[in-house]
């Protein structure tokens, strides 16, 4: 019997490479992370803050739900209600890159870039 010991992903790849992989991958997303500045104007309709108007849904689902736990309207309602809140959030997003030198922005994609990379190369068999 031929039991060779398995890798990453169950297959003869190495460990080594991997763990170097996700470690690259992890501080390059922290670098660039850390340079991003994201702010919110939440639920903004006609200039009029509409956050009140997005949770209906959510709350008489949850209230549905509260007297009748089987509801198919009242999950509906909940999963609806959550749904557009999610994509409101989402949808109002203003992400900014703070500046940074070259050099930084290049140091944190090649990490983020090439620790991907390890990592999907050492989940193929070798």
């Amino acid at each position: 019997m031929d039991e060779r010991v398995r890798g990453a992903g169950g297959t003869t790849g190495g460990i080594g490479q991997f763990l170097l992989g996700l470690c690259m991958a992890v501080a390059g997303a922290y670098l660039l992370s850390t340079q991003v500045t994201v702010t919110s104007s939440f639920c903004q309709l006609c200039g009029h803050n509409a956050l009140g108007l997005s949770l209906l849904p959510l709350v008489f689902g949850i209230g549905i739900l509260f007297f009748n736990g089987r509801s198919i309207a009242g999950w509906l309602l909940t999963i609806a209600g959550a749904v557009i809140i999610f994509a409101g959030i989402l949808t109002h997003l203003d992400i900014y890159f703070q500046p940074t030198s070259l050099f930084n922005t290049v140091m944190m994609l090649v990490l983020l870039a090439g620790g991907i990379g390890l990592v999907a190369r050492s989940l193929r068999a070798q």
